[in-house]
């Protein structure tokens, strides 16, 4: 099959960012995921920048304009009734206006900003990172207050969807703690629009709703939750995102001339080699997550690995082992990179993060990797996504032994990776 011509292909990502607007925010998917999701505004962001730069903007402040007066940023925000999304905000019960669930999501948003302003009119857009900032920072703070319970600089999650890898192996061995005795009866929505075997199973659900049980029942009173929850893992995705985001935040605040901010922001960037002996598994070889509850590795090689890149932890050796798994991964697939170890007996290429490719993964993998002076391998990775995207269409996700999609179709984060750089 020929390859539609790459104007051909921005022209469709830019229709479907402009078809999932919902008036200062974009859906990932209009029939699966029909609210405002947190790091898929990020990633959207920078999509919108490269045809629409005041929207790209918008896309931010609108996600902030949920921010919770202790500086949270929740994973959703339920700004429309919608009855084909389950769990709804009835169920999460936040208390909150607009609604909103009750837990995190990735700090991307600091590193997306970065690149708006940068790639911005600065005299211009000024007040509007003038604005920002503040909001940022505050995440950031509650990350390292609520998020960093040993002062390691290493991001403790508490679901599995708060680390956007909703059903990935490493946390099969830490959710099997999570009672699911009291969950009761509930309705899914997404396998109604997408195939069941893409899918996280219901035993995965089950606990994804204990918990959100769990939360609501505290008031979602994050201290508490912090000290008790019966899900707590250490996310090596999670941390290297937020490494990354405070070197990008520490930039924003020396741009504004932030002197005292700054410096607040350069010691959590000392915690890093920290947080990288901590999530070093010996017996993987690799970094990974970790269970703070038992203590125990996870034990998953996963596309987060790759991440240490991002988060600039830099250790020559762990650096050689990571890139000796690349190889051996690209040896075992046709595209790049898995979200599991195909070597893993728990790997499934078409079920969500148990295998599939996401190209917001790769994108983060890929810059990490040219940071890091890996340009041979971050720009295959780069040229991987763009296939998969040219010859498949703009997918959620996608089997990385056939190139087959996964999950919903029209998906705006591919269409803006696309866009920012798969496409080049």
């Amino acid at each position: 099959m020929s390859n539609p011509s790459t104007d051909s292909l921005d022209q469709q990502a830019r229709d479907i960012l402009i078809g999932n607007d919902r008036g200062g925010y974009t859906v990932p998917n209009g029939r699966v995921y029909p609210f405002q999701w947190n790091w898929d505004s990020a990633f959207v962001a920078l999509g919108f920048a490269t045809f629409d730069p005041d929207r790209a903007w918008r896309e931010v402040e609108t996600l902030f304009a949920a921010q919770w007066p202790d500086g949270f940023l929740p994973h959703i925000v339920f700004w429309k009734e919608d009855a084909g999304y389950f769990p709804g905000p009835q169920v999460w019960a936040s208390g909150r206006t607009p609604p909103t669930s009750g837990i995190t999501q990735p700090p991307v948003a600091a590193s997306v900003v970065r690149q708006l302003w940068e790639g911005a009119d600065q005299v211009a857009f000024r007040p509007r990172l003038e604005a920002l900032f503040p909001k940022l920072l505050a995440w950031h703070r509650w990350f390292h207050r609520f998020r960093d319970p040993q002062k390691k600089g290493v991001v403790v999650a508490m679901h599995p969807w708060e680390t956007g890898r909703d059903n990935s192996a490493e946390w099969d061995a830490p959710a099997s703690a999570v009672d699911v005795s009291q969950v009761g009866a509930y309705q899914r929505r997404d396998t109604s629009h997408l195939d069941q075997s893409m899918r996280p199973t219901k035993l995965d659900y089950d606990r994804y709703l204990a918990l959100v049980q769990y939360g609501r029942a505290t008031g979602w009173n994050h201290q508490t939750i912090t000290d008790t929850n019966p899900f707590r893992v250490a996310d090596v995705g999670m941390t290297m995102i937020l490494l990354r985001a405070n070197h990008d935040l520490l930039a924003l605040a020396q741009a504004l001339g932030r002197r005292v901010e700054a410096e607040e922001i350069q010691t959590w960037l000392d915690l890093a080699p920290a947080a990288g002996d901590y999530l070093w598994d010996e017996r993987l070889n690799a970094y990974g997550s970790r269970d703070l509850i038992t203590g125990q590795a996870c034990g998953a090689l996963t596309s987060a690995s790759f991440l240490a890149f991002y988060g600039r932890v830099r250790h020559p050796v762990r650096d050689r082992a990571m890139l000796a798994h690349a190889e051996r991964i690209a040896g075992r697939v046709g595209r790049m990179v898995p979200s599991l170890d195909p070597d893993d007996p728990r790997f499934e290429p078409m079920r969500y993060w148990r295998g599939p490719v996401w190209a917001v993964v790769n994108y983060l993998v890929g810059t990490g990797l040219a940071d890091a002076g890996q340009a041979d391998w971050a720009e295959k990775i780069r040229r991987d996504t763009g296939e998969l995207i040219a010859t498949t269409g703009f997918h959620e996700a996608y089997d990385p032994l056939t190139s087959a999609p996964s999950g919903g179709d029209d998906f705006s984060w591919t269409a803006a990776i696309w866009l920012h750089w798969a496409r080049r």
